[in-house]
Order: C-alpha cells, then structure tokens, then sequence
C-alpha cells in the first residue's frame, strides 16, 4: 500500500512538472513573437518602436539609431539592409516572408551578422514616472546609458519626423541640463488645470544616437 501511494505522488509530481515544464516553453514561444502584424512606411505603435530598438543594435544596419514608434524611410532603409543581409527581397517592409526571420532573430538577440555590436545603439528608456499637480507635472525616467533628455508636451496630439537622422517633434520642450545621467527628472510649468496633456520623452547618448517613447498622455488636476 505504501509503495502504492508513493508511486501515485510520483506520477502526480511528474504531471506537475511536464506542466509546469509546457507552461514555460509556451510562455516563451509567445514572448519570442514580438512582431504580430505585417509593418511598412506610415505605420506606428510599439512594435515598430521594437523593430527600430532591435535594427538599432547593428549601427550597419541602422546607423541613425532613431527610436520614434513611427515607420519612416530610414526605418524602411533599415529593413532593406537587414533584408539584403538574411537574403530576402528588398521591399522595405516588414511583410509574411521578414515577419519570420524578424521575430526568430530577435527572440535570439542576432542581427544574422557577425558584426552586431552594442556600439552606437540608441539609449533604452524605461522607468518613466509623473507626478502631475494642478498646473504643473514631474516626469522621470532612467536609461541604460548615460544621456542628456527632453520632454515634449502639448495640450494637443504630438507629432514626430525623422529626417535624415535628425528627429522633429511638435509641441513646446522643458529640458535638462546638458550632463550626461542615467536617470533624469524634469519638471514641466505653467501648465493649464484640468487639461490632458500629450508627452514624449526624448534622449540623446555621448554618440548622438536618439531615443524617443511613444507619446503618453496626463492629465492635470
């Protein structure tokens, strides 16, 4: 009887395990897929910002480094060089035979070249915070590089280009001083009470490379 019970929670553990083990793997299959639509020129949202960060670690294919959300015709040069690369039709969109490639080489974190580098990749935000009052509003947020930041605000829908590595953004600016830091704070005035503001933050590395978030909203009190 003894030996019987002993072996029916073995089974039990066993079950346990390999389900255990099947839930891992399929939390890992579904986290490898980071693209879930086809991508092309005009479009925007946070998985182009994900194209852009992982095309950006390989300054040969995408020296600009911009991470905007937006896809522009340097993130299209981008995707023609990564084509050209893995052997793929350059079409400079993100279509059925890149989507693919894409997302299987950024679930391994390659580029498809030896020459992948982190060397002249954009800054990596995160962290963001707001501490928002009636007339004024504090936003903070850390990079994995040092940088020097700018907050873009508008009481109306912002608005970003890239132009032939540069990035313009509409709204008005508060800005922190011009030293280098992994974690910033900048502190935005003369705001309207109960008003919804738009915001972006941008950053710029020693190098030049440019990072932006996807612009956020807050509202004053």
């Amino acid at each position: 009887m003894t030996n019987l019970i002993a072996l029916s929670r073995g089974l039990v553990l066993s079950v346990v395990v390999a389900f255990v083990i099947v839930l891992f793997f399929a939390a890992v299959i579904a986290h490898a897929a980071t693209l879930n639509r086809q991508l092309q020129v005009g479009m925007s949202g946070s998985d182009v910002s994900a194209l852009q960060t992982f095309l950006a670690a390989d300054v040969t294919l995408y020296p600009q480094g911009l991470v905007t959300g937006y896809f522009g015709n340097l993130t299209k040069a981008a995707v023609i060089n990564f084509q050209l690369r893995n052997g793929i039709s350059p079409v400079g969109r993100v279509g059925p035979v890149t989507l693919p490639v894409l997302n299987a080489q950024m679930a391994g974190g390659s580029t498809g070249s030896v020459q992948s580098a982190n060397s002249g990749a954009a800054p990596i935000i995160t962290n963001v915070g707001l501490d928002v009052a009636t007339t004024t509003a504090s936003v903070s947020w850390s990079t994995n590089e040092f940088a020097v930041g700018t907050v873009y605000f508008s009481a109306g829908p912002l608005t970003t280009t890239d132009n032939n590595g540069s990035l313009a953004v509409s709204g008005s600016t508060a800005m922190t001083d011009r030293t280098l830091r992994m974690s910033q704070s900048i502190l935005l005035q003369g705001l309207l009470t109960n008003t919804t503001y738009y915001y972006l933050i941008h950053t710029t590395d020693a190098d030049g490379n440019i990072s932006v978030t996807w612009p956020s909203t807050f509202r004053t009190k």
